[in-house]
């Protein structure tokens, strides 16, 4: 990596489904490294197909969570497992230290629809589905972790007998580099159908209705700008980290890419990876019984809308194998071959049971919506248009007037101008394909400055150097604080990660009438 030996760097992580991803980033949010592990080709032997195993059911889908370590979806440690993350040996992998650390060994992942039971129970309980989203900010979701922790405690009572602590992907991946349990973060617990997005703590209705004394299970869930403690000691032995390295808590994949996408208001984001998801920052919540209300990464006080669809990036990747003999290339050429609106001819495509709406199957219609065969010559634009119609569908209720685009997908300049040509607004991407991964990285910065910020007011409320009055003080602090920004580079990254928003000066004061 090109950075001097004593520049602070910091890293950000994307445990996707179907690959590992890192990116390096300095103070001045430069990308200084970046590299990626593909599980399906470089970890046969889990012998994944786009990152998970589909069961017969078609509902059921699992990773292993052993594949996560050497790599989405919950986690159920086993009686124990602290012990073993605190007494890392360094001199092992992880993946043979951790072998008998989880009590259920595939766990599910986001793309698994096999606890429609349970989602009927939460919200029976919670008094119904708008009840249950105007306190978690969602209804209930087969792939949320609530409704799956439901379905083992009830299919498979011994696992969960044995479960210790319950962790999402993110939690899972900071309690590694922590070697201890890390807080479940706001945001990614958002997207839990347990968390009340207003109080930001676990809504009592919901835990008693999914397991009994499940807050033990869970912890406490924390704001998403913490820091977290130290970086394990076996990272420090086995991969030189510096003993210095502190660890900000890890928050999900979408979260993630708001803060790498960096949106303003009036931009929407829509991110074309395995999934796809439409996403933007709003100050109120406004929960409906489509799509979800999650807590802001970045600022506490504000919110974070998100549409998600489960058929995206496999999809796709599935016609381009079928129609043009797996080369993008061709893919795109078929695009510009074909006329906007395709003929008239246009195409349903859910591999997998969609989220929004909940449907299966694949079906192509010609003009006069005659159901027919899927021929090349027009799926793949059927394909491609028909995504997103149904995106710009759902998303015309939130407002937007540019289009920000991220993922895989954003990199085929033809599959965004099929995006522009829909929603009929300019579309824009960044040039790292992985926002989220991006993104993290930012909120590493982020997290860091944000407790250097509040140790200095903290040492300039304490009087420390100042024998001036508390009026003299209010200045003082004012002016070190803007110097400090001055001094340190960073006003374009705070203005970027809107931490005005923080209300620094009420803060102060809220520390001065404590």
């Amino acid at each position: 990596m090109a950075a001097a030996q004593d520049s602070p760097l910091y890293l950000g992580f994307d445990f996707s489904t179907q690959q590992l991803k890192v990116v390096v980033i300095d103070g001045d949010l430069n990308v200084v490294h970046q590299d990626n592990v593909q599980f399906d080709s470089e970890l046969p032997e889990f012998r994944t197909l786009g990152g998970v195993h589909v069961h017969a059911d078609r509902l059921t889908v699992t990773s292993p969570v052993l594949m996560w370590v050497k790599q989405h979806g919950s986690v159920f440690w086993r009686r124990g497992a602290s012990e073993t993350l605190q007494h890392l040996d360094p001199n092992q992998d992880l993946h043979q230290l951790l072998q008998d650390s989880f009590s259920v060994s595939s766990g599910p992942v986001w793309m698994d629809s096999s606890s429609s039971r349970q989602c009927d129970e939460l919200q029976a309980a919670a008094g119904g589905a708008v009840r249950l989203a105007e306190i978690t900010g969602s209804r209930a979701y087969e792939r949320f972790t609530g409704n799956q922790i439901s379905k083992l405690r009830q299919t498979r009572p011994q696992d969960f007998q044995n479960t210790e602590r319950i962790s999402l992907v993110s939690s899972f991946a900071a309690s590694l580099f922590l070697g201890g349990y890390a807080a479940i973060d706001y945001s990614d617990g958002s997207g839990m159908n347990l968390l009340d997005i207003r109080t930001r703590t676990w809504s009592g209705i919901c835990l008693e209705a999914t397991a009994p004394h499940l807050d033990r299970l869970l912890g406490a869930p924390v704001p998403s700008t913490s820091v977290l403690g130290p970086v394990s000691s076996y990272f420090v032995q086995r991969y030189g980290f510096s003993e210095g390295c502190r660890v900000v808590a890890f928050t999900g994949d979408n979260p993630a890419s708001l803060a790498g996408m960096r949106l303003q208001p009036g931009d929407i984001a829509v991110s074309l990876g395995t999934s796809d998801t439409v996403f933007l920052w709003i100050q109120q919540p406004r929960p409906a019984l489509e799509g979800h209300v999650f807590c802001n990464p970045l600022d506490w006080q504000a919110f974070m809308a998100l549409l998600c669809f489960k058929n995206g990036s496999l999809t796709r990747e599935r016609i381009r194998n079928k129609s043009t003999g797996g080369s993008w290339e061709l893919f795109s050429v078929a695009l510009r071959d074909t006329p906007l609106g395709n003929n008239g001819h246009m195409g349903f495509y859910f591999d997998s049971v969609e989220i929004t709406p909940p449907a299966v199957g694949v079906h192509l219609f010609d003009p006069e919506d005659n159901k027919v065969s899927e021929t090349p010559q027009v799926e793949v634009r059927a394909l491609v248009e028909g995504q997103f119609l149904s995106r710009r569908l759902h998303a015309e209720r939130l407002g937007y007037s540019i289009i920000m685009a991220t993922g895989g997908a954003s990199s085929n300049k033809d599959i965004l101008q099929v995006l522009s040509d829909v929603f009929n607004a300019p579309v824009y991407s960044i040039d790292l394909c992985s926002s989220a991964c991006l993104g993290s990285a930012y909120r590493a910065l982020h997290g860091i400055l944000l407790v250097l910020l509040l140790v200095l007011l903290l040492i300039l409320y304490s009087g420390v150097g100042c024998q001036g009055n508390a009026i003299y003080r209010n200045h003082i602090t004012r002016s070190l604080i803007s110097e400090m920004f001055r001094a340190s580079k960073i006003t374009s990254v705070l203005s970027e990660f809107n931490i005005r928003k923080l209300q620094v000066i009420h803060v102060f004061m809220s520390l001065r009438h404590s």
